[in-house]
Parts: structure tokens; C-alpha cells; sequence
């Protein structure tokens, strides 16, 4: 599933442009996803002293996941620190920091979180490039783990991604694995604008891919291809990206090709990646863990109706959750967070309506 491209980018060091030294790319590391992060957020607190990591258990204790650990100690408590437990707090405390010119990077504990500080994201935020009329922006990254899969409590594996994908002037960022997730984070700090940065908590410590040391960047709003086919297309981002794979090493058991597409950001969309593969294979199927009504994945349907209905052989059909708050009891989450089974029987539905 992962990339062995990269691009180089010109980091920023004090406010100027300083080209990445190439070479410095050659050189590889198997890590999981937390190692990846937590190699992008070093990366970019080394060479721009204008970023600062902060969140609640962050600094001493590296996080609750520990996507921080060992960032205090090597950048100081000035840039790498804790907050309060008050979520509305840490958006609004690093708005203020981005219009005072830094670039701040704050971790919610869970996505779901977020909630109490939706006043501040929809209020403000998304707003001050409009607002002040393009004179000031919000270079601001907010990561948080979201979904399902390893039995958390109430509140804790909610994927909130289509309320933020509906909030004007935010972008929202979901990797699926950890090569993409270190070089997209990275973009998303180099960004000039707010961006929601969401990680599948399934990932943390599933997968290890050969991750570049150094800085590089995986553009933001550009989707990728992840498996080529020609039967069916699999929309999918985060975590459902490796159940669609499944999925389609299955089918290609059964001489099924299922072609699987990596959103990777959801706002910008690449549509224009989606609506190649959909013309190509004629069939579509999206695959989500949040709630199914309104959820991301009916924009990606509601799009290719309006673009790609004389392209389609038969309906768009969604995998997702289900209209009901995500269960906090293990025994019943795999009813609800969506599975290979569940994609393959949407397959064979497409297939032969």
C-alpha cells in the first residue's frame, strides 16, 4: 500500500526558503504510524522555530498515544507543552498563535473531542482569510485520532470528519498509512491555511512501512491510486483503506480486479482521481465509518451523480456506520465499523443490479 515516492520540498526556517538537500531522502526507516508522525513533528519543530506542539498530556507525557513522546525533552517545555483540559481552549489559544505569526500543531485527545470546539472552528477558524479579506490566514494544524476498531469507550472513536469537511476555509487530511501520513503532515504544517489532521487510531501500531528520513512532502488534495482494477471502484480514506485492500485481494481470488482509491484529503477533493477510475471500471463503492447519513461518502455519491451518471452500469452504493452513536461495548463494534465482508457484498451488489 505505500508509496516509495516522495517529493523534496524548500522547508522553512525563520520565516525563508532553504531547499531540503536531496540526499538526505535516500536513507529509509521501517516505522509504524505513531513513529511516522512523531518523526514529521520533530522534523518540523527542528527546522522552524515558529512551530510549537502542544495538547492536552502532550509534553511530559508525549500524548496519549504517544505521538509526542520525547519532543520536550529534545525542543524544550516553550515548544512542546500542555494545556488545560478544555478543547475550545487549545483551537482558540492556537488562532491566536497563527495570527501572531507562528505555526502551531495542537493534538486533541480523540476527534470526537472536538465537539466543544466546534464554536471556535465554525466561528473562527475557517473565517479570518475571509474575514480580513486575505490579510491574515491561520497556518494552523489540528491532529486528532479518530474511528473505531480497538474497542474504546463512549466518545472516544467518533468520526467527525464530514462535520469539519462542511466548515469553509479548513482543509481535512486522513492518511492510510505511515510513509503518506509523515509527508502530509508535514504539508499540512508548511500550510498557510487551517487543516484538520485525522488518524485512524485502527493504524497506530498495525502496519510498519519504509518511512525517508528528513523533510519531504506528499501534496495536499491529491488522491492516489492504491490498487489498479477494472470491475469496481473502492473510494475509501484512514482506516478503510486497508479493509477495502482486503477486500480486493479477496475478490482478486475470485478473478474480480477492485480498483482502490485513496482520498488521503477530503477537502481539497481530487475528484478529477475518482472520476477517471469511475469512467474507467463504470461501478462505484464508497466505503466510511462514520455514520452513513450525511456522511462524507454521500458527497462522493451526490458527485458522481451530478458528473458521471452516463458513466455508471449501476448504482452507487455506500458502506459505512450506522445512523447510531458508535458502540462502546467490544462485542458489537465489528456490527458496526465496516469490514472486507461487508465491502464485498456491496461489490457482488453493484455487479449484478
Amino acid at each position: 500500500m505505500s508509496s516509495k515516492r516522495w517529493v523534496p520540498i524548500s522547508s522553512r526556517l525563520g520565516g525563508s526558503s532553504v531547499n531540503v538537500d536531496t540526499q538526505q531522502q535516500t536513507s529509509v526507516r521501517t516505522l509504524n504510524l505513531v513513529q511516522a508522525l512523531n518523526d514529521a513533528l520533530d522534523v518540523a519543530l527542528e527546522q522552524d522555530r515558529r512551530v510549537l506542539v502542544f495538547g492536552e498530556d502532550v509534553g511530559r507525557m508525549g500524548g496519549v498515544f504517544r505521538v509526542a513522546d520525547g519532543l520536550q525533552a529534545k525542543h524544550g517545555k516553550e515548544r512542546v507543552f500542555d494545556t488545560p483540559l478544555a478543547e475550545a481552549g487549545i483551537v482558540g489559544y492556537g488562532i491566536g498563535l497563527a495570527l501572531a505569526g507562528l505555526r502551531p500543531v495542537a493534538e486533541i485527545q480523540f476527534a470526537c473531542f472536538l465537539y466543544p470546539a466546534l464554536e471556535q472552528i465554525i466561528s473562527h477558524l475557517g473565517r479570518y482569510r475571509h474575514r480580513t479579506r486575505g490579510r491574515f490566514t491561520i497556518p494552523m494544524v489540528v491532529r486528532a485520532p479518530y474511528g473505531g476498531g480497538v474497542h474504546m469507550p463512549e466518545l472516544h472513536a467518533d468520526s467527525p470528519e464530514g462535520i469539519l469537511a462542511q466548515v469553509p476555509g479548513v482543509k481535512v487530511v486522513i492518511p492510510s498509512d505511515p510513509e503518506r501520513a509523515k509527508g502530509l503532515l508535514l504539508a499540512a504544517i508548511d500550510d498557510p491555511d487551517p487543516v484538520f489532521f485525522l488518524e485512524a487510531i485502527k493504524l497506530y501500531r498495525s502496519t510498519r512501512v519504509e518511512v525517508p528520513e528528513g523533510n519531504y512532502l506528499h501534496p495536499l488534495g491529491c488522491a492516489r491510486v492504491v490498487r489498479r482494477g477494472d470491475a469496481v471502484s473502492l473510494v475509501a480514506y484512514g482506516g478503510m483503506v486497508e479493509v477495502c485492500m482486503k477486500a480486493a485481494e479477496v475478490a482478486s481470488r475470485e478473478g474480480v480486479e477492485l480498483e482502490v482509491i485513496d482520498l488521503e484529503t477530503l477537502v481539497p477533493l481530487d475528484f478529477d482521481t475518482v472520476l477517471a477510475s469511475v469512467r474507467k471500471t463504470g461501478r462505484a463503492v464508497v466505503v466510511y465509518e462514520a455514520p452513513r447519513t450525511g456522511g462524507f461518502g454521500a458527497e462522493i455519491a451526490a458527485r458522481l451523480a451530478d458528473e458521471a451518471i452516463f458513466d455508471l452500469d449501476g448504482p452507487v452504493v455506500r458502506v459505512a456506520g450506522w445512523d447510531a452513536p458508535y458502540p462502546s461495548f467490544a462485542s458489537v463494534e465489528h456490527h458496526y465499523r465496516p469490514d472486507a465482508k461487508r465491502v464485498l457484498e456491496a461489490v457482488r451488489q453493484v455487479l449484478t443490479r
